[in-house]
C-alpha cells in the first residue's frame, strides 16, 4: 500500500492536469473540426474561382513577406543592442517594444491613420499631404498593409532575437576584437552565423503574425477589393455580404498557410539541432 499510495496519487495529479490543459487543445481541435465540417469541397473552389480573392491571396503573400523581412532587419538589430548593451533609456525602449503587444488593434490602426493624415502641432502639413505633393501615395494602399503588419510583427521579432543573443556567449565576440576585427565584425562573422536558427524563428514568427492581421489594415489600408484586400480582410468581406461557406474557406486556407509555417519553423529547428 505504501507503494501504490504516491502512485496513485501521482496519476490523480497527472489526470487532472491532462483534464485541465487539455481543454484548451480541445477547444482548438473543436474550432477547427467546425469549420472544416461546415465547408464543402465545392466551397472552396467557389472561394478560389473569386478574381477578388485570388487577388487577396497574392496581396497577402506578399505584404506578410515584406513585413516578415522588414521585422528581421529591425528585430536583428535591435534585439542585438539590447541584449548586449546597457544604456540610458534601454527600460524605455524595452516598454515600447512591449506596447504592440497589448494594444488594441484598432488603436494601432487608428495611430497609424492619425500619424500620416494629420499633421503634428506646429507642422504646416501631413506625412500624407507631403507624400501627395511628390506624386505619392500611402494611405490605403499595399504599402499602408506592409506598415500596419509590420508595426505589430517587428515587436515579435525583436523579443526573439534579443532572446537568441542573450544565449550566445559574448566572450567569443570579445576574442574576435582582440584578434583585429571591429564591431561590426565581430557582429557579422561571429554572433550573425550562431543566430540563424533565431532568426529563422523570428522571420516565421513575424510571417504567421502579419497573415492574421485585420485591425490596423482595416483602418489604415482599407479593403478595397483587388487593391488592399487580404486574407484577413476578405473574411471580412465575405462575412458583410452573407457568403459564409466562402469565408470559412478562406479562414481554413489561413489555417493551412499558418500550420505551414509552424511546421516550415520546426523542420528547420531540428535540422539546426541536428
Amino acid at each position: 500500500m505504501t507503494f501504490l499510495g504516491p502512485r496513485l496519487r501521482d496519476t490523480g495529479f497527472l489526470a487532472l492536469m491532462g483534464v485541465i490543459g487539455g481543454s484548451y487543445a480541445v477547444l482548438v481541435f473543436l474550432l477547427l473540426f467546425a469549420d472544416i465540417a461546415y465547408v464543402r469541397p465545392n466551397d472552396f473552389l467557389k472561394a478560389l474561382a473569386q478574381p477578388e480573392i485570388q487577388s487577396g491571396i497574392i496581396v497577402t503573400i506578399k505584404t506578410c513577406t515584406l513585413a516578415a523581412i522588414l521585422s528581421l532587419w529591425v528585430g536583428t538589430a535591435l534585439g542585438y543592442v539590447l541584449a548586449r548593451f546597457d544604456f540610458y533609456g534601454k527600460a524605455f525602449i524595452d516598454l515600447l517594444v512591449d506596447i504592440p503587444f497589448v494594444l488594441p488593434p484598432l488603436v494601432l490602426g487608428l495611430s497609424l491613420l492619425i500619424l500620416f493624415c494629420r499633421p503634428f502641432p506646429g507642422f504646416a502639413q501631413s506625412f500624407e499631404a507631403w507624400l501627395n505633393e511628390q506624386g505619392l501615395r500611402f494611405t490605403f494602399t499595399q504599402g499602408a498593409i506592409v506598415l500596419a503588419q509590420f508595426s505589430v510583427a517587428a515587436a515579435f521579432a525583436v523579443r526573439t532575437m534579443r532572446i537568441t543573443f542573450e544565449k550566445i556567449d559574448p566572450r567569443a565576440e570579445e576574442v574576435a576584437r582582440t584578434l583585429g576585427c571591429s564591431r561590426m565584425q565581430a557582429f557579422l562573422y561571429v554572433a550573425l552565423p550562431q543566430s540563424e536558427s533565431g532568426m529563422i524563428t523570428a522571420f516565421t514568427i513575424s510571417w504567421a503574425r502579419s497573415l492574421g492581421e485585420f485591425g490596423p489594415i482595416l483602418v489604415f489600408a482599407g479593403t478595397t477589393r483587388g487593391v488592399t484586400e487580404v486574407m484577413s480582410t476578405s473574411v471580412f468581406l465575405e462575412l458583410s455580404v452573407g457568403t459564409l461557406e466562402s469565408a470559412v474557406a478562406v479562414s481554413l486556407m489561413m489555417v493551412v498557410m499558418a500550420i505551414a509555417v509552424l511546421l516550415t519553423l520546426r523542420l528547420s529547428g531540428r535540422r539546426l539541432e541536428g
